[in-house]
């Protein structure tokens, strides 16, 4: 690494600031190539690719340079980009435990914001489970080990006939009855709602915080109407949020008001998307065409 991959980056960076990602990207990745190792560039570049959707990429290349030394608050920006990596990939909980880790470091905005969405992602009820065929599968699961285990057992018994008897360790108890799959999902959905009101008490002017909360109650208990609350909390903060506009066009159509759940998601489309949204453009596009076909 020398001066000039410095200077490559910082000129990457203003690329990236013009928005001419391309030219970025180039220069990014030749400094990078070159030896340079400092997150001041990896950072916005990390947060780069991911906006353009190449969550793969960027999960590897976050990955391959987590060992790096870094300030509190980078170590936290590289693991939020990881979980929200993760979560695009499929890979949720995997996300969701990374930042779970994180937070019992310490408490950061970031983190609430991140982990509060990731957690209304995970139980939304359009996501939950079929809570038979998993428990079918675990039972199938535990009657095969158990198979592998009488059958291991049968064959030290036939190995050691003369050995005297062992009893089970003094003091030995039971394991406690394991939780179903139904039992685990709503654990599941308490420690969410817990952390999700933590998010709100810790900020209660994180436009984020409270959009995580109005979603919970929306698209996890179903409570459209303690939802709406929150969600106007947060259109007042912030009023060009885009999952919040677009949930508040949803009261709007409700009451047969499609003018100003038009005007609301024409307001969103306006706004910058990122991976942490419940909508996307194309979503939004399709719904406005449909709207003004119909007024």
């Amino acid at each position: 690494m020398g001066f000039f991959s410095v200077i490559k980056a910082n000129k990457a960076l203003r690329f990236q600031k013009s928005k001419n990602y391309a030219e970025a990207t180039r220069l990014y990745e030749e400094a990078f190539a070159e030896g340079l190792k400092d997150p001041r560039f990896m950072m916005p570049y990390a947060l780069m690719i991911i906006r353009e959707g190449q969550y793969e990429k960027a999960k590897d290349f976050l990955v391959a340079n987590q060992k790096l030394q870094m300030t509190p608050g980078q170590r936290t920006e590289m693991l939020v980009y990881y979980a929200t990596c993760c979560f695009r990939l499929g890979a949720i909980d995997k996300g969701i435990n990374t930042l779970e880790q994180q937070f019992h470091k310490g408490e950061t905005g970031l983190v609430y914001q991140t982990l509060g969405y990731l957690y209304v992602e995970k139980y939304d009820q359009a996501h939950k489970p079929d809570f038979e065929a998993i428990k079918a599968e675990r039972e199938a699961a535990e009657a095969a080990l158990q198979a592998e285990k009488e059958a291991a057992a049968e064959e030290a018994e036939e190995q050691t006939a003369d050995a005297p008897e062992e009893s089970g360790e003094p003091g030995e108890e039971a394991a406690a009855p394991a939780l179903t799959p139904e039992e685990e999902w709503n654990a599941g959905i308490e420690k969410a709602e817990a952390f999700i009101q933590k998010s709100v008490e810790y900020d209660e002017e994180d436009a984020v915080s409270l959009d995580n909360m109005a979603e919970f109650l929306y698209r996890v208990k179903g409570d459209k109407a303690a939802a709406k609350e929150w969600f106007d909390k947060a259109i007042a903060i912030k009023e060009n949020q885009i999952d919040t506009l677009y949930f508040l066009s949803r009261y709007d159509l409700e009451a047969g008001n499609k003018e100003a759940a038009l005007e609301k998601l024409e307001k969103a489309l306006g706004g910058r998307f990122s991976p942490l949204n419940y909508c996307n453009p194309d979503m939004i596009r399709e719904e406005i065409e449909q709207l003004k076909g119909a007024l």
